[in-house]
């Protein structure tokens, strides 16, 4: 089995169905997360990515999101990961953001202190963005 394929396992409790992903088994960041969107839900936009950019959110996780977390040592917050094109139009993305590939995420520790301190840890992780926002309100990071 190719180590991107999906796998999903079902826990039956309280006659609820709950679906699991191996993958995020032991990750502090989850797609849902990356792909949830206020913005898309007010406006009824489906944010459903497809599966090319489910793998890249999960080289996301992997290879910058989860060392980022474990280096710091406290939660960080994703304001913003996958957009499909619609959504990206309505938050005024760039016409070729990497949100659109499942590449970017907007981040927040909760203070401009930890941002800058997370933007350091950033700097020796695999990037091709990496901007430290309105003075450190929020980090856009890509790969």
């Amino acid at each position: 089995m190719n180590k991107n394929t999906l796998i999903a396992l079902s826990v039956v409790a309280a006659e609820a169905v709950v679906p699991l992903d191996a993958k995020e088994a032991a990750s502090h960041f989850t797609i849902r997360e990356l792909t949830h969107s206020a913005t898309a839900r007010r406006l009824g936009i489906d944010n459903t990515p497809p599966p090319q950019a489910v793998e890249a959110m999960y080289r996301l996780i992997n290879d910058v999101l989860e060392p980022a977390r474990i280096q710091y040592g406290s939660p960080i917050y994703v304001n913003s990961g996958y957009r499909c094109k619609a959504l990206n139009k309505a938050v005024g993305g760039a016409e070729r953001s990497y949100h659109l590939a499942g590449r970017a995420a907007d981040l927040t520790t909760g203070s401009i202190e930890g941002n800058r301190r997370l933007y350091e840890i950033l700097c020796t992780l695999p990037h091709r963005e990496l901007i430290l926002e309105r003075g450190g309100i929020w980090i856009h990071v890509a790969w």
